[in-house]
Order: C-alpha cells, then structure tokens, then sequence
C-alpha cells in the first residue's frame, strides 16, 4: 500500500515513510491511495477475534512494508492487559436507556488517545532502530494528546518530544500528568494561547523544510496517519461487541475537536464496516457541529474560541477535516488546495451542495453540547445509573440521546476517566469520591517541569536548537 497527500505535490509513500513524517513537505496530510476493502467473510472471521489479533488483521492492511512478524510483536507489546486494565482492552457497556459506551481510556493515561499512542511509540522505535534514526516529536495537545504521548514515548530509544500545550487551560490532573514527568527526553512547552495557537506553531515548524529535516521533526498529533490506523481498529472492535452478528448497523457517537477521532471511524465505514451513522459530537466550539448542518466550514480565531469544561475539544480549526473532505472532493488535490487557501485567508468555506452526499452516502450528522448540558448529563448518569462519566463523554452521551432514532444502535465513543475532570464532577454531583487508579495518587502534588512561553514559533524553534545542538 502506498500513500498519497492531500495537496497532490508528495511522492508516493510507504507506511513507515509516513510514520515518521507527519504533515507532508507540500503541507497536506497523508492517507492511502485506496482503501482496503473488507467482505462480509473477513468480518465473519474477525467477530470472535482478541483486541490483538482484530487490531493486527486491519493495521496489517496498512503497514504492508512492516513485515507481518515484526507488526505482530509491535501489536502483542501494545495492547496487553497490563497496559489497559483488561484483556478485552475496549470493553464495551450499555447505560439503562440503550445508549452505549466504549471503555477506551484504562490505558496509562486515563485517555483514548492511549490506544493509538501505545502503538505508535512502539512503532517509532521499531521504524527508527531498523533505519538507524533520530525522531524529535513536536506535538501540540488540548488535554490527552500529551500526556499520551509522552508516556508512550519516555524514555525511548532515539526519540524526542517536545510538548506544547495551551498556558492555564487545561485540568489540573492533565497538566500534572504531562509537567511531572523528569525523563530527559521530554521537554514540556505551555504557550500563552489556545489550543489553536498551539497547533498553529507545530504547523508552521512542519513548513520550515529546512529546520524540519535538519532536526528530524516529526509529529505525534492526530495528522500523524499511524495514528489514525490504530483507532480504526477500535471501531471494528466496537461493532462487533455492540451486536449479534454481521448484519446489524452500528452508529457511532464521537466527541469531536479535531476530526482525528471521527476520521477514523469514517475510514473504517469506507473500508465496509457496518456503520450507519457517525454522529460528532461538540461542545461550545462548534465549528464541525456549523458545518454537518449547514455545510459551512469557518474556523475561528483564538479570540473567538471558548474555554470550556470539557477542554480537550477547544479547538476551532479541526486539522484532520482535510482528510474527510479529500475523499468527499472526490480526492481531486486542485479543490483541497483552492478550499484550504480560503481556511488560510481566514475565510472558510461552503459546501452546502454536498450535504445530502454527506448525510447519505458518509452518514454524517451532528449535535452541540454546553456547559449545563454535561453536568446534567452527568448527573443523569451517575443516579440511573451508578457510574462517572468525564464531560467530553458526556457531551457525547447528550448528543447520542438527543438525535437517536427508533431502533437505533449506538456507541459512544469514551474520551477519558472522570478522575481527570474531578473540578466539573463535583459541581454535576457533588463531593462524591472518584475513583482513579492507586498509582496516580498524589499526582498533582509531584514536582512541575515546563517553560512557559509566548505565541512565538521562533521561540519554540530556539528551545529545540538549545536541547539538540
């Protein structure tokens, strides 16, 4: 299997090429030429399958230059039991009104951005001793995306990461997940900014070919493609835990910041599994929620981003929609590169015309989530039905509930253990005791490493050069 960019102007590529690149060098995002197509056979055969053995089957459809006996020990070393809690690894639980939930967050973080950076940690160290190579990550989180990848990554062989994340707006368990660590490898970075802003600067660190290469810049975000394959994963483990047998629809409920999540289940529909809908679910930054109803798509500065109760999701230009968009576009590069020339002008797009294509061939639909909406909904929750849910979950759950129809299977899409939001579960239900595994007692306590800097891409260009040079 070979991959293609977005903007048409990259060579071909194979899959561990794309691992370590991240954004390609004409500035779009990397995805196969094709999709594998799965029959109803191969669905048959993986229903009774491990969380190992399924994840293996579909990443092997990918990763066609890793030979099959190292992708297998890469897998068998990702998901085990000891790492997630369980042997089922995405266990999945039905609330008493139907709505159902996929466990994705037992890993090491608390989060489901665990699932997919297990693997990747393992895969970087793979790809990169085999070639001989340095990898430097620069990342941008919201939340999760850091702490995920730090703890996947710390202490490997031949890799970096330098970590930035928004100054003050994350939880207080988030930021001590990530700034307590001391491995040598691990640099933290808090700009005075947004998420966005964040984000913007790995962006513009990507585009500079020449620093980019010189320092083996790659990137563990959600345009990284390695990780987009392994939630894939997830979706089909999902479906098949959700029902009886082949023949039923499944549709997924996805709380949505930066399409990452989403894109994956959409990838996943497109390969043949039985999905009916794909329902994104946003909170107050609602950008993607303006889009799948109205077909408009107009990111928002960091002014105009709201910071939320359910943070992970405070994003205003979701970076992994040009993937959905590509294959929409009927994967024409000339479209992509006129649309995200009016995303780069500040203005956006429409694509309105396309909204019954969105709606019936890709099932997409939306809904938004507020601040009273999640505690309620958590709320909700815990008296029907015994458990904590963390407020990106709930923002899920709320919208599941609110545009199911009548029959209708659905999964939500677990973002994180409520230990990591204790602040917003005390205000839903009061002083209760939230669980959280013994190990990460005291956490917020544990000594802080991070420098706080200015929006500044030179900046965070110079903190690199210091610790590298």
């Amino acid at each position: 299997m070979k991959y293609i960019s977005t903007r048409g102007q990259t060579d071909r590529k194979s899959f561990s090429e794309i691992l370590l690149m991240g954004l390609a060098p004409d500035g779009g995002l990397m995805l196969p030429e094709a999709y594998p197509a799965v029959s109803e056979t191969m669905l048959d055969q993986w229903r009774g399958l491990s969380y190992r053995e399924l994840a293996f089957e579909i990443i092997r459809l990918f990763a066609t230059d890793i030979p099959e006996a190292d992708l297998r020990r890469i897998i068998d070393r990702t998901y085990t039991e000891e790492a997630f809690g369980s042997a089922d690894i995405t266990p999945v639980r039905t609330l008493k009104d139907g709505i159902k939930i996929q466990a994705l967050s037992n890993g090491p973080t608390l989060a489901f951005k665990d699932m997919a950076m297990q693997f990747l940690g393992n895969a970087f160290e793979y790809v990169l001793n085999k070639e001989n190579k340095q990898l430097n990550i620069l990342g941008a989180t919201s939340g999760d995306t850091g702490s995920a990848a730090e703890y996947a990554l710390r202490g490997k062989k031949g890799v970096n990461v330098f970590m930035l994340s928004p100054e003050g707006k994350m939880s207080a368990f988030q930021r001590a997940q990530m700034f307590s660590l001391q491995d040598e490898n691990i640099v933290n970075i808090a700009v005075k900014g947004m998420f966005d802003d964040c984000q913007d600067i790995v962006k513009s660190v990507q585009n500079d070919h020449a620093f980019k290469e010189k320092y083996h810049i790659g990137t563990v975000n959600s345009i990284n493609w390695g990780r987009i394959v392994a939630q894939v994963a997830y979706y089909f483990a999902g479906y098949f835990r959700a029902t009886d047998n082949n023949r039923q629809e499944v549709s997924f409920c996805v709380p949505s910041g930066n399409f990452g999540n989403v894109c994956a289940g959409h990838i996943a529909k497109q390969m043949g599994l039985p999905i009916r809908r794909l329902i994104v679910a946003t909170n107050e930054n609602d950008v993607l929620d303006q889009f799948f109803k109205t077909g408009e798509y107009r990111p928002r500065t960091t002014e105009q981003t709201y910071v939320t109760s359910s943070p992970s999701m405070d994003i205003s230009k979701a970076s992994n929609f040009e993937r959905f968009v590509f294959d929409l576009m009927a994967r024409d590069s000339d479209e992509i590169n006129a649309l995200w020339a009016e995303v780069g002008a500040g203005k956006g797009f429409s694509l309105a015309h396309k909204l019954p294509e969105i709606r019936e061939k890709y099932g997409f639909v939306s809904g938004r989530s507020l601040h009273q909406d999640r505690l309620a909904t958590i709320r909700q929750v815990y008296e029907t039905d015994g458990e904590l849910i963390d407020p990106h979950t709930a923002d899920g759950v709320k919208v599941a509930r609110e545009v199911r129809e009548d029959g209708e299977i659905i999964v939500c899409l677990e973002t994180a253990l409520a230990a990591k939001f204790d602040a917003t579960i005390r205000e839903a239900v009061g002083d209760v005791a939230i669980p959280r595994p013994a190990k990460l007692n005291g956490l917020e306590d544990l000594p802080q490493r991070v420098q706080v800097v200015p929006n500044n891409a030179d900046i965070v260009k110079s903190i690199i050069r210091e610790k590298l040079d």
